[in-house]
């Protein structure tokens, strides 16, 4: 890329769950590479927050309903004109093994990380397909495929993303669309503080704990991932497809 370049220019980019953490970050770094930023997350608050910093646009989406879903990327279609680039990062996580794990956490995770790709997706590729271009980012996770005790919903789902990932690649190569997944580790963002509040009597003893998952022995920034969604969602990554990308600390290399 020629020094100077704004990678995202003219490019037009919607994102799920970008009122914080990973999602907010990207909106920032795509937004001063150039890019239209549509900023959507179940808490319209954030939303609109994340789309007034950057300068774009932001609406309330819910990825689990399909209404909401196409009705918010008609309206984005009718005001930008089209959808370059779709990243599916919104999420939520899910804790216990499989016999603690209740049918309603079970369908709550799969609703959220795998129907709300799917009706994300469904709801833009008719766009890109008419314009035989764009990108799709999906969030999977390097849990997908590691494994890791106490997250057989979350597991799960991610898995799901992953395979989702390659099915529509193989779709859509033909009509110009490439469609890659993220694998990250953990990331210190508002879901894992969350997470840990949630999951341990001693929350600073339990980051301690999961630091060591990594081979660096630190937890990612959201920047780290986002870095890696501006390469999948830019030009340079033009001969990448069905790709899975490992933003994960060395967590694989297993100590």
């Amino acid at each position: 890329m020629r020094e100077g370049a704004m990678r995202l220019k003219d490019k037009v980019c919607l994102i799920t769950g970008a009122g914080s953490g990973i999602g907010r970050a990207t909106a920032e770094l795509f937004a001063g590479e150039g890019a239209t930023i549509l900023a959507t997350d179940v808490d319209e608050a954030a939303a609109l927050k994340t789309a007034a910093d950057v300068a774009g646009r932001g609406w309330r989406l819910d990825v689990t309903d399909q209404a909401s879903c196409e009705s918010v990327v008609a309206e984005a279609i009718r005001e930008t004109g089209r959808i370059d680039v779709l990243f599916n990062n919104a999420g939520i996580a899910g804790v216990g093994k499989l016999h603690e794990t209740s049918l309603e956490l079970w369908e709550r995770v799969m609703a959220v990380n795998v129907r709300g790709v799917f009706l994300a997706s469904r709801a833009v590729v008719p766009h890109m397909i008419e314009r035989r271009s764009g990108s799709i980012v999906n969030m999977s996770s390097c849990i997908a495929e590691i494994g890791l005790a106490e997250r057989a919903s979350y597991g799960a789902s991610k898995g799901a993303v992953l395979a989702l990932t390659r099915c529509m690649q193989a779709d859509y190569a033909q009509f110009g669309i490439r469609v890659n997944a993220l694998l990250p580790g953990t990331i210190h963002t508002p879901f894992v503080d969350r997470y840990l509040k949630e999951s341990y009597p001693d929350p600073q003893a339990g980051l301690e704990s999961i630091k060591k998952r990594q081979l660096t022995g630190e937890l990612g920034r959201a920047e780290d991932v986002a870095y890696a969604a501006l390469y999948l969602a830019s030009d340079e990554s033009r001969f990448v497809l069905a790709a899975a990308m490992y933003v994960d600390g060395g967590v694989r290399g297993a100590k």
